[in-house]
Formats: structure tokens, C-alpha cells, sequence
């Protein structure tokens, strides 16, 4: 197995009082697509600053390809950042952007100008290195900004919300290019976002941070369907959550919940017991109108409902006063049946829940 190209080991950076980065130690391979995830504040960008070299830490180690970076300025890494203002001269021409990390190399005009003709195949901007970034779209802007980025080789390439200025679709679209470009280069991508479907998309692992540490790292998946902490499960994707007691009857475990209810368990990777919070997924919902007897099954009334083209999303309120979210694809024609203001039975099965500690 190599050795990973990114190492940090116990690394904190402190603004005052304020714990940016607290004790961070993760490591990241060759040729890996990773994701910092999490929300304002929490770190990530003070983390990638770190890394670039524009902040020194307080403490701890920073290894990129086995070289301790401490004293290192950033020039002198083999890293590069693509900003989330693109950060293009507004004087130059394309051709010039891209050429002009190249230039502050050393390198041969003959060299500079093969290399961003490599540059512009490969962000399909041939026949645009005339033009000036003002006769350019936001899409466009951006692939210069990445090919600037990638023209000097570097081993690691930092994006900073690279997405953030573009509209859904186009968004959309420069996420598979992104990962094609990766793939094809193979150069190792630390994105930063706070946008959960950007990172779940695009990176291969997420380290999902708060208040300056990292609350779990994983694939997205795997995060997704095994969040560790309360503050992974809702802050990845939407969940219900249900109070209760894990509790070990003859070897077996079982949560109780509201009602007496009880439920067996057999997720060997979450061993809680005592007070707990069963998740669930609202994809995971079951929803009727009729009774099926389910160990885990609540009575309320539909109160709100959206069709989003490929699932719809329905808000029961619990006759308890409690309000969970229940979505179903729309590929299943049974989802015709339930409207605003249906009685309905909901509920969950044991294979659809996390225990998560309270």
C-alpha cells in the first residue's frame, strides 16, 4: 500500500480563544478525491489554509509526500489552491492565466505554451485563450481557474467551495467533470464545502468536521447510513429521531420506544445502551393507511406534501404532536394514494435504524 501523500498528526491552530482546528490527525492517499465537510465555522477552511501553508499551527505535524512542511513557505509546497473567487487577472488573456504560475517557474515559452494547450484540452476551453475572463461564463471562469490550478503539477490541489458561484445545473455538470479531470490526472483533490450533496457526490471520503475537529470520516455512505454522532446524522441528510432505552435481553438487543415498544437491534457497530436515539431515514419511513402491526408504527395526519420530479416528500404530524418526514421515490405509483390531510399509520422496521447516544 504507498504511503499517503497528506499526513496530519495532532495539528491545531488557535485564533485566541477560538479552537480553529483542534487536534486534527487524518491522512490522505495518492490519487484520492477527499472532502472537508461541515459547517461555517467549523474549521475546514482554517485546516486547508494549514496545509497550503498560508497558517502555521500551534502544534502538531504536517507531512506532504513524507517532508514536513513546518517553515515551509507555500510556494515552496507541491500544492496549489483553486479559490472559490477564481481569482483570474482580469488583464490577461486566458492563455496568460494559465500560463502564468508556468512563468513564475522558470519554464521555456515553448514549454509554457505546450503545456496550456495540454491545459486547455483538457478543460475543452480550446479555441478560448484569446478571450479575457470578462468574455467568459461562470462555468468557463472556472475551468480556467482549474486549469491555472493544474498547470504547474502539483502533487495536491485544494478547491475552496470551487462550486459555489454557479447555478444548480451547471453545478451539477462540473461535478462529473471535476471527477473526470481527477481520475485522469490522478492528482490528489482536498475539496472544501459546506454542501453536503457536493461532497457526498463527488469525494471518495469525507471528513465531516465540527467546532475544529472531525466528527467522523468515511465514505459517503457510509456517513450517510452510519452516522456515529447526533450531529453527523442531521447535519447529512434529513432523519427522525425517537427517544428510548437500549436495553440486552438474553444476549439480544432491543431498543424500547415510546409506548413500550420494542424493538430488536443488530447493529454490532454501535454497542450503546442506557438512554439512546433511534434514527431513521425518512426514505426508511413506512407509511399506510391501514394498521400492518408493526412493532414500531405511529398514528398521525399528513399536513404538508411537495413533488420534487423524482420523490415526494410528506410531513406527518404524530397524534402526539411530533412531525416526521417520510419520502418515497416516485417510481412507486402508490405514492398516488397519500394526500394533505390523510389519516396514516407510520412507521419503521428494525433494519432501518441507527442507535445513536443521547
Amino acid at each position: 500500500m504507498p504511503a499517503p501523500l497528506v499526513q496530519l498528526a495532532g495539528v491545531s491552530k488557535h485564533y485566541g480563544d477560538v479552537r480553529a482546528v483542534d487536534s486534527v490527525t487524518l491522512e490522505l492517499e495518492p490519487g484520492e478525491f477527499f472532502a472537508l465537510l461541515g459547517p461555517s465555522g467549523c474549521g475546514k477552511t482554517s485546516l486547508m489554509r494549514l496545509v497550503a501553508g498560508f497558517e502555521t499551527p500551534d502544534a502538531g505535524r504536517i507531512l506532504l509526500d513524507g517532508q514536513d512542511m513546518q517553515g515551509v513557505p507555500p510556494y515552496r509546497r507541491p500544492v496549489n489552491m483553486m479559490f472559490q473567487s477564481y481569482a483570474l487577472f482580469p488583464h490577461m488573456s486566458v492563455e496568460r492565466n494559465i500560463a502564468f504560475g508556468l512563468a513564475q517557474q522558470g519554464m521555456s515559452k515553448g514549454d509554457i505554451a505546450t503545456r496550456v494547450a495540454e491545459m486547455l484540452r483538457l478543460v475543452k476551453l480550446e479555441g478560448y485563450g484569446a478571450r479575457r475572463p470578462e468574455q467568459l461564463s461562470g462555468g468557463q471562469k472556472q475551468r480556467v481557474a482549474l486549469a491555472r490550478a493544474l498547470a504547474p503539477r502539483p502533487k495536491l490541489l485544494l478547491l475552496d467551495e470551487p462550486l459555489a458561484a454557479l447555478d444548480r445545473k451547471l453545478r451539477e455538470e462540473t461535478q462529473f467533470e471535476l471527477m473526470q479531470v481527477q481520475r485522469d490526472l490522478g492528482i490528489t483533490f482536498m475539496l472544501v464545502t459546506h454542501d453536503q450533496d457536493e461532497a457526498m457526490g463527488m469525494a471518495q471520503r469525507i471528513a465531516l468536521m465540527r467546532a475544529g475537529q472531525i466528527e467522523q470520516i468515511g465514505d459517503a455512505r457510509a456517513i450517510y447510513e452510519r452516522p456515529r454522532t447526533l450531529f453527523a446524522a442531521e447535519f447529512i441528510g434529513e432523519i427522525n429521531l425517537f427517544e428510548g432505552e437500549a436495553v440486552q435481553i438474553d444476549g439480544a438487543r432491543f431498543a424500547i420506544v415510546q409506548g413500550g415498544r420494542r424493538i430488536a437491534l443488530a447493529e454490532d457497530d454501535s454497542p450503546v445502551t442506557g438512554s439512546v436515539l433511534i434514527a431513521v431515514r425518512p426514505e426508511r419511513m413506512v407509511m399506510s393507511h391501514l394498521h400492518a402491526g408493526s412493532a414500531a408504527e405511529f398514528e398521525g395526519t399528513i399536513t404538508e406534501m411537495a413533488w420534487l420530479g423524482d420523490l415526494t416528500i410528506w410531513r406527518v404530524r404524530l397524534d402526539d404532536g411530533r412531525l416526521l418526514r417520510v419520502s418515497r421515490s416516485n417510481a412507486d405509483v402508490a405514492n398516488a394514494v397519500f394526500t394533505r390531510g390523510d389519516r396514516v399509520f407510520v412507521g419503521f422496521d428494525a433494519h432501518s435504524v441507527r442507535v445513536l447516544p443521547k
